[in-house]
């Protein structure tokens, strides 16, 4: 690599022809996702050139979304899907099998429904364009905590507030509670909008380690009593990389941790509310110490930015005040399309065509992908494949770039510096139709036979130090 970035210095080509050389690196596959570029420093002095050259350079990359910086550590690939959404051009004619969204199905029709009703309603019409409470208007809240009662919470409006999908939610969660150098508890595979937020918000992300039902109890322990956190992120139904459901008996196990280390806990459930019959949500045994976080967009339509907290209520004004710094209130209007789509019933017809969509697919990754060890779960629209030897993660992607397919790897998901699984996720929502999925599906099993491809694909990858930057679309 070094090489041919020094013919390029010779041909004049400064910091641009360095950009320009490293971009086809990472584009072919010869630069691998999560491996490190050189130091500036070495690198310049390597190329006979000015370490402002090299920055410029590198800083192209990161412009161009196919490298993201870690302050104090270096410079690192970025993943390869997440230039997918971000830089499309560059990747023209691949199958996205990376992005987590809604499978398409009826929403626009409930759409269009629900924008003529609020037209044709004067009054509504000027309640909608003035201001809300933060918290959201109280009829907004009640169908919010109608709509959670799925997962067994009290169903009380008081205890929910509406914010702009999950990730707001999060993120005002966290600044009501979390100060900058807190340490934050989660699945060593977890939330990748989390590990964004935790970087920008200078909190120090602890990885735990899970197995079939996600967190491990005698590990959650541990690490609460090392690192003496006092925060908890988990999901612990339909955990998102791996699909892991916590047993009710695991619950319990984890609540009671929780409640003897003195841990909030904030509970994605995102992927849960999907589930046509879900469990009871762990924030029920912890009634006062928890935050429940679901929204809309994965569920129905990633452009509907609604999402929902429950907490007790001592911690709603502190949650609200980060509301009302965040963006004031709630766009009204999106929030009374949600409220109606609860209301008259469409939320769940929606849903059920989703868990339709999502089981059909299931069924053609199974059949194209029989004897590979992988997991899938009930309504929940990815796969856990487990990589067979002398596979690694980072080689696989390479491999299955050069064939035209994107998923996405452990590093994606990674929360701090933990040894990466040789496994990927499988997206089969992403895909507009089923032919589309079974065309990558294919290539996948293809790359999976072809074992000679492991061997010459680049590996520096496979254990890429901490984490970076999470790409959008979790």
């Amino acid at each position: 690599m070094i090489n041919s970035l020094q013919a390029g210095r010779q041909r004049g080509a400064k910091s641009k022809g360095i950009a320009a050389d490293l971009a086809r690196a990472i584009v072919s596959g010869e630069l691998v996702a999560g491996e490190k570029l050189p130091p500036q420093r070495l690198l310049a002095r390597q190329l006979g050139v000015t370490l402002g050259t090299v920055s410029r350079a590198y800083a192209e990359l990161e412009r161009r979304s196919l490298a993201y910086a870690r302050v104090g550590d270096g410079t690192y690939v970025r993943h390869m899907d997440a230039l997918a959404s971000e830089n499309a051009g560059s990747v023209d004619g691949a199958i996205d099998l990376a992005n987590n969204v809604a499978v398409v199905t009826a929403e626009v029709d409930a759409l269009r429904r629900s924008l003529g009703a609020i037209a044709v309603d004067e009054g509504l019409m000027g309640r909608i364009l003035g201001y809300q409470p933060e918290a959201g208007a109280m009829h907004h809240r009640a169908a919010g905590a109608h709509w959670l009662r799925r997962l067994g919470t009290s169903g009380d409006p008081a205890r929910v507030m509406v914010t702009h999908g999950a990730q707001h939610a999060i993120a005002a969660v966290l600044r009501a509670i979390a100060r900058p150098g807190d340490t934050v508890l989660t699945e060593a595979l977890s939330y990748p909008g989390l590990i964004a937020l935790a970087q920008s918000m200078r909190l120090q992300l602890i990885g735990v380690a899970i197995d079939n039902e996600g967190l491990e109890p005698a590990a959650l322990d541990r690490a609460a009593r090392t690192f003496r956190s006092r925060l908890l992120f988990c999901s612990p139904t339909l955990h998102n990389p791996t699909g892991a459901t916590q047993s009710l008996a695991r619950r319990h196990e984890i609540a009671e941790i929780a409640r003897r280390r003195s841990l909030l806990v904030i509970e994605d459930a995102v992927h849960a509310v999907l589930c046509e019959q879900p469990p009871a949500a762990l924030s029920t045994l912890l009634p006062d110490r928890s935050f429940l976080i679901a929204s809309l967009s994965k569920a129905m339509a990633p452009g509907l930015r609604v999402g929902y907290l429950e907490a007790a209520q001592p911690w709603l004004d502190k949650v609200a005040a980060s509301i009302r710094t965040d963006l004031w209130m709630m766009a009204p209007l999106m929030a009374e399309i949600a409220t109606r789509w609860i209301d008259d019933g469409d939320c769940e017809r929606l849903m059920a065509l989703q868990r339709e969509a999502i089981q059909r697919r299931q069924v053609l990754a199974r059949r194209l992908l029989a004897g590979q060890t992988m997991r899938m779960a009930p309504d929940f629209p990815h796969l856990w494949l487990e990589l067979p030897v002398p596979w690694r993660a980072g080689t696989f992607m390479a491999a299955l770039r050069q064939a035209g397919v994107l998923v996405r790897g452990p590093e994606h998901f990674a929360a701090g510096r933990i040894a990466m699984p040789p496994a990927v996720r499988i997206s089969l929502n992403k895909p507009a139709t089923l032919e589309l999925l079974r065309n990558g599906l294919v290539r996948i099993r293809q790359c999976l036979r072809d074992r000679s491809a492991a061997e010459t694909t680049p590996r520096t990858a496979a254990r890429p130090p901490g984490s970076g930057p999470a790409p959008p679309a979790g």
